[in-house]
C-alpha cells in the first residue's frame, strides 16, 4: 500500500463497499513451490471474515488452509497527465484504488461451499438487468454436486484491512479540479468521479 497516510480511508463501510462493488481479486500465499497468486469472486461476510472458491486443481488449494494469505481488491486506477497541473513542476502519477486483506485461511465444508455459491451466484445476477436470475435449482443434483467436487471454498478470518484511496488528496482543490476536468474530456473515468467528491 501507499506509505503516506493521506491516501488512507481506513472505513471499514467504504472497505467493504469495494468489495462488494468489485466482487473479484487476488489471494497469494506461500506455497512449497514458492509465492503463488489466483484470481478468484470474492465475497465478504460483514463481520470481518473473506470468502472465496478455487479450482481443486490450482496450485494453492492444497496448501492455503492453515496459512497466513494476502488477498488485493484493486477498484478503479487511472493515470494523471503532468499537462493538466496550473503548476509546471508536477510530473505525472497514477491515481488508484486498492484494498490488502491479510489473515488465516480455514476450508469450508460441502455445506459452507455451497452456501458461498450460491451467495455469490445470487448477488451478481441480481447485478443484470432483464431476464429471470439464473439460480442453482437450475441443475439437477447429480449435476450440482458434480461440479462443485472441482472447486474448494475457503475463509480468511481478516486480521489487517489496509487500503489506499490516491485520489490526489495532496494536492490543493483546484488543482484537483483540473486533474478531474481532465480525466472526464478523455472520457468516463471513476477515478474522476472519487475526485470529484473530495472538490468541496
Amino acid at each position: 500500500m501507499h506509505p503516506n497516510a493521506i491516501f488512507r480511508n481506513g472505513e471499514r463501510l467504504s472497505q467493504e463497499a469495494l468489495i462488494d462493488s468489485v466482487g473479484f481479486g487476488m489471494v497469494f500465499a506461500q506455497t512449497p513451490d514458492g509465492p503463488r497468486v489466483v484470481h478468484t469472486p470474492l465475497l465478504s461476510t460483514g463481520d470481518g471474515a473473506l470468502r472465496f472458491h478455487l479450482s481443486a486443481g490450482n496450485a494453492l488449494t492444497n496448501h492455503i488452509a492453515g496459512r497466513t494469505a494476502l488477498a488485493v481488491v484493486n477498484g478503479p486506477d487511472a493515470y494523471i497527465s503532468a499537462r493538466w497541473y496550473a503548476n509546471q513542476e508536477q510530473v505525472p502519477t497514477w491515481n488508484y484504488v486498492s484494498l490488502e486483506l491479510e489473515g488465516p485461511v480455514r476450508r469450508l465444508d460441502d455445506d459452507g461451499l455451497l452456501a458461498l455459491v450460491g451467495q455469490l451466484s445470487a448477488r451478481h445476477e441480481g447485478r443484470i438487468s432483464g431476464g429471470i436470475p439464473w439460480t442453482m435449482d437450475k441443475l439437477s443434483d447429480v449435476r450440482l454436486r458434480g461440479l462443485l467436487k472441482g472447486i474448494v471454498g475457503f475463509e480468511m478470518d481478516v486480521t489487517a484491512w489496509r487500503d489506499t484511496m490516491k485520489l490526489s488528496q495532496n494536492a490543493p482543490a483546484e488543482e484537483r479540479k483540473r486533474l478531474v476536468d481532465g480525466l472526464e474530456q478523455q472520457g468516463p473515468s471513476a477515478i474522476a468521479k472519487l475526485m470529484r467528491n473530495l472538490v468541496k
